[in-house]
Parts: structure tokens; sequence; C-alpha cells
């Protein structure tokens, strides 16, 4: 039986423009495991055809050759091909409403569904992510929309030179530009007007990290989250950064117990958010962190309608849960409107960046801003689980799947059935139906 994989087109948005496989595995692929490639025709895909076509890759608009396809993005219900195995983020293990349906077409066509986003080793880390680029996209956007939103309060400075991220040709441009920006800063300096932007990130994992590994291009000076309050009024004009982890956002309800990070991960009912307490001396936040409905929120409009004389600016919201740690966030944004501000006063929107209140980012695909970069480091980390995901014997019984370890605790459905570990997204599934009748 040949062994043929499939890469589907994007069509989520304009701006879905990555690829899960690059030309250089696609190739070790067939040389090294006899595993052909077909894609399907796409213009906008970040790596050119001939490309694909010099690594040995066929095109072609009919997948139903592979018995395995895989896709970054959901697939259209009505393009649901019966009884194959889909790789992409589905965006269901939240028992998100909105992809129930999605959910219960592969399910009613017998398929296996995988989610990239829960492809873990034994301790729990992601293996398979587009992480680091969506820090990275986020971060740029952030320093360019700050910049303008300067420019816009009669403040001239350097950042309004910084472009949006989808403007760079790939990292290595964006990189190059900073660099020279972040000398202008160390000759001319910031003006005093603008004042000390003290930048925090919530969160230290890899969407922090693409994050931070952009803001410290630019010249800065670090601040341990102990001394952050008595050190902001000391503060000079400048760039600032303060790294916050769940100890410093979260403390136990009770006053008798003690944070334990297992515990909040294991109970998080048992905890309340301390983060408003740091939010006073920031300008930006970057919300990289984790987060789903039984965590408590880190910025809630309460908060914000009761100190509006707060100097926060900006907040990056790279998680992009709708009304979530960040409760403001009401919508994403595509790239090319990022940005809208969030008046506490009034509980009111306006798209942009300039005006009263507090600038929100919320870019739900940061990582396509820059599709090549991020593409390829996508397949770095894939590639060597496909070999094991298409020689799979798919047993009647899931237990007995021999997916490597790290798939098989990814597997949502298999064979039309939620596995085990997803049965609780029965109970999101009838909810979503009980709504649509």
């Amino acid at each position: 039986m040949e062994r043929i994989i499939g890469l589907r087109r994007e069509d989520k948005n304009k701006w879905e423009k990555r690829v899960t496989l690059s030309p250089e595995h696609v190739k070790l692929l067939k040389e090294d495991y006899g595993i052909k490639t077909i894609l399907q025709p796409f213009e906008a895909r970040a790596i050119p055809r001939s490309e694909f076509e010099a690594a040995g890759a066929e095109f072609d608009e009919d997948l139903s050759r592979c018995q395995t396809i895989f896709a970054v993005k959901e697939v259209p219900l009505n393009l649901i091909l019966p009884e194959k195995t889909y790789l992409f983020f589905s965006h269901t293990v939240k028992g998100q409403a909105y992809n129930m349906p999605l959910l219960k077409k592969m399910m009613d066509l017998k398929c296996n569904l995988i989610d990239y986003e829960m492809i873990k080793d034994d301790t729990g880390r992601r293996l398979v992510f587009f992480g680091r680029f969506a820090g990275v996209a986020g971060m740029i956007d952030t320093l360019h929309l700050l910049g303008k939103r300067l420019k816009s309060k009669g403040f001239n400075n350097p950042l309004e030179e910084i472009k949006h991220a989808y403007e760079y040709k790939d990292i290595n441009e964006a990189k190059t530009d900073l660099k020279k920006i972040g000398e202008s800063i160390v000759e001319n300096g910031l003006s005093d007007e603008i004042g000390p932007i003290v930048c925090g990130f919530a969160g230290y994992g890899n969407v922090s990290k693409g994050a931070q590994e952009i803001f410290d291009i630019l010249p800065h000076q670090i601040i341990e989250t102990e001394d952050l309050a008595k050190s902001s009024p000391l503060l000079k004009a400048g760039l600032y950064k303060v790294v916050f982890k769940e100890i410093d956002m979260v403390e136990p309800v009770s006053p008798d117990d003690k944070f334990e990070l297992q515990d909040y991960f294991d109970n998080p009912h048992k905890y309340k958010s301390k983060f408003e307490r740091h939010i006073p001396h920031l300008n930006v936040i970057i919300n990289a962190i984790y987060w789903n409905p039984n965590y408590p929120r880190f910025i809630t409009k309460e908060f914000l309608r009761e100190n509006q004389n707060l100097k926060l600016e900006f907040v990056c919201d790279i998680t992009c849960d709708i009304n979530g740690a960040v409760e403001p966030t009401y919508k994403s944004t595509p790239s090319d409107n990022p940005c809208y501000v969030y008046d506490a006063e009034n509980d009111s929107y306006k798209d942009g960046y300039e005006g009263k209140g507090v600038v929100i980012i919320s870019v739900d695909n940061l990582p396509t801003e820059l599709p090549s970069d991020a593409s390829s480091e996508f397949s770095k980390a894939l590639h060597k689980f496909v070999p094991g995901i298409v020689d799979a014997t798919l047993t009647d019984k899931f237990d007995d799947v021999d997916f490597p370890p790290e798939i098989k605790r990814a597997v949502i459905v298999y064979k039309g059935k939620l596995t085990p570990k997803y049965e609780y997204l029965n109970k999101h599934l009838e909810k979503a139906l009980l709504q649509t009748v």
C-alpha cells in the first residue's frame, strides 16, 4: 500500500499562509521513509510551489488518496473527507462552542482527529507549536503600535519607525530594523515627555520567550517583580522589562494556604488574582500565559473602570481568549486592523490606537505574520512524528493503537468516537446541539 500524506491549503482567512511541513522535510520523508506528499494548490502559501516540487512533492486538488491529512487551522465542514486521520489546531479541547459542529462532523464521518496543541511529552511540555512566532510577531506589532500611539499624542519617538510584523520579509529583516532603532535609542535616548516605558510579560513559556526575544533587542533594564512597586516612582525615561510567573499573579483564597504551582494547576478555584497590584506600574502588558475559564481573570473591566488614571497604554493579548484572562478582549482582530481602544468608563470600544482608554491587540493567528519562518520551525518539530503516525496500525480498539505516545495523547477523536481522555467534550457537544435546536 502506497504511503501518502496530504497538506491542505489554508482557507480560514486571507492571512493564513503557513504550511505544516517544509520542502526540506517533505524530501526527507520521501527519501528516508518512502512517504509521498501531495499538496493542494495554494498561491498564497508562504513557501513557493517550485520548492516543494523540487523536493519530490505532487500537487493535486483531490486528497482522497491520502490517509493522513495535515493542516494548520480548522478544516471547513463541507471539505472534511470521511475516515481520514486529520491533524490541525482544532480549538475544541476547552469545549469552544463555535467549533463543536466541527467536532461532531469529524465524529459523524468516523475520522481521527489529532490536535497539535495536545502533542506533549511525559511532563506535559508541548512539542509541536508556533508559540515562539506568536510572541515574536505580537511584540513587533506592539512596539509598532506603541510608537504610532505616542506619535498621535504628539510625542516623536524612534518606535514609530518599526513596521507591522507582516511587512517584514522574515524575522531577520525585522531584527535588523530593530537593532538600528535600538542603536538610535542608545545614542539619543527617549524623551523625558514619554517617560519610562515598563513592559510586563505575563508568562515565561515559548510565547513569552518569543516576545522577549524581540524586546531584548532594544536597550532596556530588568526589574524584578518584587521590586516593581518601590522602583516604579524612581524610573527615568527608557525601556524596562518585568516577567511575571504564576506565583506573582495569583494567591490562595484562604490566608491559611500557601501557593503551590501544581496545586494551582489542579485546583485553580482555590486561588484568586493578585495581578491587579502590578498593573498601576506597567505601561505595556504582554499576555502570554495559558488560561482557561477555571482560572481567575488577570485584567478585569471592573478594575479598569475603578482605576482610570492608569499609565497602562497597551495590552497585547497573545493568548486571545475572548472575555478571558483579559476580560476586555471582546473579539479577535485581523492583522491589518489589529487593535481597538477600550474605554472602561463607558464600557465601549473603538477600532484603532487613538483615543481614551487601553489599546488591546487581539490577533488570534499572529504566527502567520511571519509565515515562512514559522512554517520552517513548525516542520522541524512535526516531521519526526510523521512516520509513526503513517505507520500506526489503526486497530478497532483505541487502547491497542500503536501511535507514538506523544501522538496518542493528542488523539481527540478515534474512528468517530471521543477517546477516553476527551470524553468530557460530550457535555459541550450536547450543549451546543441543544442551542441549535
